[in-house]
């Protein structure tokens, strides 16, 4: 299963509509690096951010999935309280290829500040933006900086298309816009 280079990314998002919008070269002046890596695509987070938060002692069940365990934030910046954790979205929008399965994995300059983002698979022909959770693991306050780089998504091209894909099985969480919260 090869990890897929610079130039497939760029033409698979050029003829195929694969990342949208697509960074062709990586931003870093300033800002935590997004854009075409050399094995890879730095994903930018979105200015939306859910708060989780113990205001009205909620209970997170992924079967009865309850918005009063958070708080909704839009801006450029998010504050993730010590020990809590934060969903976001990525500004691009992904059209995965049949025959490959994207890896999601943290960006090193978030994971030295404590910030953990969730190995996240994005299945054969799954589409959407995708759902990004971070965890801060410090006692501290930290920030997370919106329409910039959050996370990398690595593209394995298998050697042969699945049986079945995300969309043939008409996965739930599939054409997703925002955050999807858990559903059963």
């Amino acid at each position: 299963m090869p990890i897929m280079p610079d130039t497939w990314i760029r033409r698979m998002a050029a003829e195929h509509g694969m990342i949208e919008p697509f960074v062709e070269a990586q931003r870093r002046e300033g800002v935590i690096s997004y854009g075409l890596s050399s094995y890879g695509y730095d994903a930018r987070a979105a200015d939306e951010f859910k708060i989780f938060t113990n205001v009205d002692n909620a209970v997170v069940d992924p079967k009865a999935f309850s918005e009063a365990g958070f708080v909704t934030r839009k801006g450029p910046v998010c504050i993730i309280p010590p020990n809590s954790f934060v969903l976001t979205h990525t500004v691009e929008y992904f059209r995965i290829p049949r025959d490959v399965l994207v890896v999601c994995l943290g960006k090193s300059t978030y994971a030295r500040c404590g910030l953990i983002v969730n190995v996240t698979p994005l299945e054969p022909e799954w589409e959407g933006q995708v759902t990004i959770e971070i965890s801060n693991t410090t006692p501290l306050p930290a920030k997370v900086y919106a329409n910039e780089g959050v996370c990398q998504f690595l593209f394995l091209k298998g050697e042969a298309p699945p049986e079945v894909s995300y969309a043939d099985r008409q996965g739930k969480y599939m054409r997703q816009r925002g955050v999807a919260l858990p559903r059963l």
